[in-house]
């Protein structure tokens, strides 16, 4: 019993099986990214983000069992209505998916007041911020 236990947890967290945020990779609206979130959350597969990944795309962070590559890049700004007026429930919606030392950076450096796309490489999402290392593949 204690076999398929550990097999099926090797199983689950295997990058294998692993979903990636590539698809949604250039941001959309919320209510796009909602489903896959919760989604996600809810099965605790392992959440892979990799590649270009901007705008909403950086909510996956927030994902109880995400892990980012070193090569991915992610790109920050203030969220926003259809019109591309800043939205401030909106932009905390982002922060809030953030931990506490990415938040707090993209807050003291203005990230998150203008639609300006300011650019995070993983290496440093990972090294600076302390968020996991993809396995590699």
């Amino acid at each position: 019993m204690r076999v398929l236990a550990v097999l099926a947890f090797v199983l689950i967290s295997s990058t294998a099986f692993a979903v990636t945020s590539e698809r949604f990779g250039r941001g959309g609206w919320y209510k796009d990214f909602h489903p896959e979130i919760e989604r996600a959350n809810s099965s605790g597969e392992l959440f892979r983000i990799k590649g270009h990944c901007q705008s909403n795309c950086t909510l996956f962070l927030g994902l109880r069992n995400v892990c980012v590559e070193r090569s991915a890049t992610l790109l920050f700004h203030a969220g926003h209505d259809r019109q591309r007026n800043i939205h401030a429930g909106s932009t905390q919606r982002m922060l809030n998916a953030y931990n506490p030392k990415l938040r707090q950076y993209l807050v003291d450096n203005h990230y998150m007041e203008t639609l300006e796309f300011h650019t995070i490489p993983g290496s440093t999402i990972i090294d600076r911020f302390g968020y996991r290392e993809c396995p590699r593949q």
